[in-house]
């Protein structure tokens, strides 16, 4: 009897970590999918072809400064030193997207005076950097953004949550 109450509580201990786990790796993530979805769809129409030119690689394009703010990233076992780590990274949408998560965590700010940190916001940081989020956005890519998010409406993409 004694035994099988160890069990139970060793067992739901560890059901409580591991939620506890889940909550703290999903408070780690501020930007939605939604909200990365629609950047992606802004800045490149998402276009997953393996793609680097102009100083910026992948569907998010990343700059090498970017990435690197956002932790130098790899996949595999790949060393961050590598010649191909940044390129590897950015074009692959996970990489990419954990990049993302990370250069927000470290610049998201209010860029639009609104008092909220949410998707414009993170769409201005990806666009214009850290320091320059609260510029000129071109008109095209925050129509798209716009249009990308006014699509998922019945979602708050407003909070980042």
């Amino acid at each position: 009897m004694a035994a099988n109450k160890l069990c139970c509580t060793l067992a739901i201990g560890a059901l409580l970590c591991l939620g506890f786990a889940a909550l703290i790796q999903a408070q780690d993530k501020p930007v939605t999918d939604v909200c990365l979805g629609c950047i992606c769809e802004a800045i490149s129409g998402c276009n997953q072809t393996r793609y680097c030119g102009g100083g910026v690689c992948g569907l998010f394009r990343i700059t090498w400064a970017y990435w690197a703010d956002g932790g130098k990233l790899t996949l595999g076992n790949e060393s961050p030193q590598s010649e191909d780590a940044y390129a590897n990274c950015v074009n692959d949408p996970y990489c990419a997207a954990n990049t993302i998560q990370n250069y927000m965590t470290k610049f998201g700010q209010d860029c639009n005076g609104d008092n909220a940190i949410d998707c414009y916001d993170f769409a201005a940081i990806h666009k214009l950097g850290g320091y320059g989020c609260k510029g000129e956005l071109s008109y095209q890519y925050q129509t798209q953004l716009t249009n990308c998010l006014n699509s998922f409406q019945q979602i708050d993409v407003r909070s980042s949550k």
